[in-house]
């Protein structure tokens, strides 16, 4: 069996369960999942989880994203992207581009959204979207999230003036509400007219495969020319290295005692490593002196 991370530059036009599916079928194996799911119409990478690496999807999932996208502004879709139906036009007068820089930076920081209609999020038992396609718009909480860059990158002026930019967020940000509010700021109708996943946690663009490419390897059967080690898709997390005479206790869930030199905090979560560099199982510091296992990954 095959453990360790993919990161995937899933195409327009599949969604991320399409993506799983491909690589469960390449791989001859059911234990494949994503690390959060792109819209059909969004493009980018995906990092997609085999194995034992599938215990680890909650860590990347958790890390901020990179997109690069497009507002249009003077149209508003019910689904606040370019695959709704129109629900509003409005021709727009010429814009000052360092107003648009302002607005852009008033939303930088941490802010609150409301889901859109077309999403996932439950309420009431039914997803959002469901409601949706029975005509029904019901009352959705906001959400505080965080937008830790948000840059103008170009524009395209006209009745319907394109703005692309490159945003940083958190977890659970909605780059379309995004849009959307950002064109409420400026006094428009607008949506979210392309995106691109740039960035996933550690995972970029430039570094994720296609999947004529992850193809060829099922082929020639070299996954590990793909595969990022499940330790290294981690790396934003501490590392220690135990001695070889602690394995079977980290093995069997003991407790450690990280030494001074580590420094860790408590409720720290961090990495650890064999001597010969095997990582074996994430740990969680207690308090100051003592660590307790999350989880241990038996995998060779």
């Amino acid at each position: 069996m095959l453990h360790g991370v993919i990161p995937v530059c899933k195409p327009a036009g599949l969604t991320s369960h399409d993506v799983v599916n491909r690589i469960r079928r390449l791989s001859g194996q059911k234990k494949v999942g994503h690390t959060g799911t792109l819209d059909p119409a969004v493009e980018g990478v995906l990092p997609i989880c085999l194995g034992q690496a599938t215990r680890i999807a909650e860590y990347i999932q958790s890390l901020p994203k990179r997109y690069r996208g497009t507002l249009t502004l003077g149209v508003a879709t019910d689904t606040e992207d370019q695959t709704g139906r129109v629900t509003e036009e409005q021709p727009v007068s010429p814009l000052d581009p360092g107003r648009i820089d302002a607005v852009f930076r008033k939303f930088t920081g941490e802010i609150e959204q409301v889901p859109p209609m077309y999403s996932a999020v439950k309420v009431e038992g039914k997803r959002l979207y469901e409601w949706a396609r029975q005509g029904r718009e019901v009352r959705r909480r906001s959400r505080r999230v965080t937008i830790f860059s948000l840059e103008r990158t170009g524009m395209e002026e006209g009745e319907q003036p394109r703005i692309h930019f490159d945003v940083r967020c958190s977890k659970g940000t909605y780059v379309r509400t995004l849009c959307v509010d950002l064109g409420k700021e400026l006094g428009y109708p607008a949506h979210m007219s392309r995106l691109v996943r740039t960035e996933s946690g550690p995972f970029t663009l430039e570094e994720a495969f296609t999947l004529d490419r992850l193809e060829r390897a099922a082929v020639s059967g070299e996954w590990g020319s793909v595969l990022t080690g499940i330790g290294e898709a981690l790396g934003h997390l501490p590392g220690i290295v135990v001695p070889q005479s602690l394995f079977t206790s980290v093995m069997n869930g003991r407790l450690l005692h990280p030494g001074k030199e580590e420094a860790l905090a408590a409720d720290t979560l961090f990495r650890v490593f064999t001597e010969e560099g095997q990582f074996c199982a994430l740990y969680r510091m207690m308090d100051e002196r003592t660590a307790k296992p999350e989880k241990v990954f038996r995998v060779r």
